[in-house]
């Protein structure tokens, strides 16, 4: 499912962005204020761009009936204040599809994809930060939708399970468009990367492409060495706190 962001403003936090996302993971990237969030909201419909346009399959996503089967976004304000049990949070992810024999299979397969089965007749309010995002997640791939939003989705979350998040989203095979913090993160389990500053997209291609010195400086306002993963082969940065003049 093709995801299209066409020259989106929003007044005096992101203007004119374009970016585009198939089958594949593209990472949004970018000091805080930058307008990483406000873009996903523009996406999953919590904002309304003053300009601009948010297509799936060529369908503005204020048009599609649709969505909710279509769409599944975890984003930083997801909170539950009643006390669910974890299977119940996670079978809410059914909520967009008609009820039938596959809701149970989804809800059990979610919760195994992010490992917490043992967890299933927790209470939600109980568990720990990281026990919670694991949660949620698992709710948004019960819904089995066709393009995934990912605002930071390795909050709370120690490395290992931010290893496998991210390497879950990667082997959904749909369309994911996530915002990350950690740029080395971001380029081992993104295919493409999306560069904001101050509400503008200043940069997009490969991580190869994008994580340089030079973009780093500019943007980040740190020195950057790139050096490759010894397995992957992938840019990893090694950071300097003051910039080289």
């Amino acid at each position: 499912m093709r995801l299209e962001v066409l020259g989106v403003t929003v007044q005096g936090i992101i203007s004119d962005i374009s970016l585009a996302a198939e089958n594949e993971v593209v990472g949004i990237v970018g000091p805080n204020g930058s307008g990483k969030s406000t873009t996903l909201r523009c996406v999953y419909r919590a904002l309304k761009p003053d300009s601009g346009a948010v297509l799936i399959d060529g369908t503005n996503v204020h048009k599609r009936h649709d969505l909710a089967r279509e769409l599944a976004a975890l984003t930083q304000e997801s909170q539950v204040e009643f006390d669910f049990t974890v299977a119940e949070i996670v079978e809410m992810g059914r909520l967009p599809h008609e009820r039938s024999v596959r809701d149970a299979q989804a809800v059990r397969d979610a919760l195994a994809t992010v490992d917490i089965t043992h967890l299933a007749s927790r209470s939600f309010l109980s568990l720990s930060g990281g026990e919670r995002q694991r949660v949620l997640i698992a709710r948004a791939i019960a819904q089995e939708p066709r393009v995934l939003v990912l605002d930071e989705p390795t909050n709370h979350l120690d490395i290992r399970h931010q290893l496998e998040v991210l390497a879950l989203a990667r082997g959904l095979g749909i369309t994911v468009l996530t915002v990350l913090h950690d740029l080395n993160l971001a380029a081992s389990y993104c295919d493409r990367l999306c560069v904001l500053d101050e509400g503008r997209l200043v940069a997009s291609g490969t991580p190869a492409e994008v994580l340089v010195p030079e973009l780093i400086a500019k943007v980040f306002h740190v020195t950057a060495h790139v050096v490759r993963h010894p397995t992957t082969g992938v840019p990893q940065l090694l950071f300097d706190q003051e910039v080289t003049p």
